[in-house]
């Protein structure tokens, strides 16, 4: 089935009126994308990313949009026609089922990584390549090999995974980390994400490589207030990964010795440019050593012991 898509530009302040008068005119469903509320979404958040894409901020640059969409057939266009009439300034596209349900799917294919590894998506086939395969489902949550700071973790933990290996994942996402290291032969990891969706997300891509709980558990919450939850986590680990952003990894960097065995090593990535000495001055101030420094496009990765 095709749909309508019609979006109306709209200053902030006629939102509520403007989806009333739209509704009466029979549309319903719609979707308000408004600066200020991405404006107070990335200030209230900010300690979860460094940088935000400068595109989707100028997406959000200046008004605020109202989006639904119509069937299209006859009903569905009568309503348009209303539509036009009130605004005649709308835009309309149209989109197919298929394009929401499966046309990203496109976007993704196997992405060698590092020597040994190629993150293959699940509905894609393996490939004849030698490597491990390591299974994924990209869906919600950030973790798909795509990324420079995903592929220079998955590249440094190639060298410790193995026989014997037990591995932290702090900041764990779609689990793809922890999983790399089970599927090239670690003994166990355990993960942990303050994104509540990410339990299941991780679990649900364990499974995908035939890794089930008594090798790969994850938790849900706040590593750096949560003292409780560090405590869970145990030490003992070899291995000790964060791919995750500056303002988490710093303070984070005074708790990570604790979870590690001696002679472990600690991976961290998701560090911007310009962001790169004060994470190591962190890092080294914790008693860390910086044994190697990786940077891919803009971003930065830590090898420390």
């Amino acid at each position: 089935m095709r749909w309508i898509e019609v979006c109306l530009d709209t200053p902030a302040g006629e939102i509520d009126a403007r989806c009333e008068a739209l509704a009466a005119l029979g549309a319903e469903g719609f979707i308000i994308e408004n600066e200020a509320d991405f404006q107070e979404f990335l200030e209230n958040n900010r300690q979860y990313w460094d940088y935000v894409d400068r595109e989707l901020e100028e997406r959000f640059a200046g008004v605020s949009r109202i989006k639904c969409y119509l069937a299209d057939d006859e009903d569905g266009r009568g309503i348009l026609r209303a539509m036009r009439a009130a605004y005649p300034e709308l835009t309309v596209s149209y989109v197919a089922d298929s394009d929401w349900e499966n046309n990203w799917r496109e976007y993704y294919k196997p992405i060698e990584v590092g020597d040994k590894l190629v993150v293959v998506p699940e509905w894609e086939e393996v490939p004849e390549s030698g490597r491990v395969p390591l299974r994924l489902d990209p869906g919600l949550i950030f973790g798909t090999g795509s990324h420079a700071t995903t592929r220079m973790c998955l590249a440094a933990l190639e060298r410790f995974a193995g026989p014997g290996l037990r591995v932290l994942d702090l900041g764990c996402g779609s689990g793809i980390l922890g999983i790399g290291a089970l599927v090239l032969g670690s003994d166990r990891c355990v993960g942990c994400d303050i994104d509540p969706k990410a339990p299941d997300v991780a679990m649900a891509n364990a499974a995908l490589n035939g890794i089930g709980p008594e090798r790969f558990t994850v938790h849900a919450g706040d590593i750096l207030s949560d003292r409780g939850l560090r405590r869970s986590l145990g030490t003992g680990y070899g291995l000790v990964l964060a791919n995750i952003v500056s303002d988490v990894i710093i303070p984070l960097s005074a708790f990570v010795r604790g979870f590690m065995a001696e002679g472990g090593h600690f991976i961290c990535s998701g560090v911007i440019e310009g962001r790169q000495d004060e994470v190591r001055a962190a890092l080294v101030k914790n008693g860390f050593t910086v044994e190697e420094h990786f940077c891919e496009e803009e971003w930065h990765c830590f090898l420390c012991r």
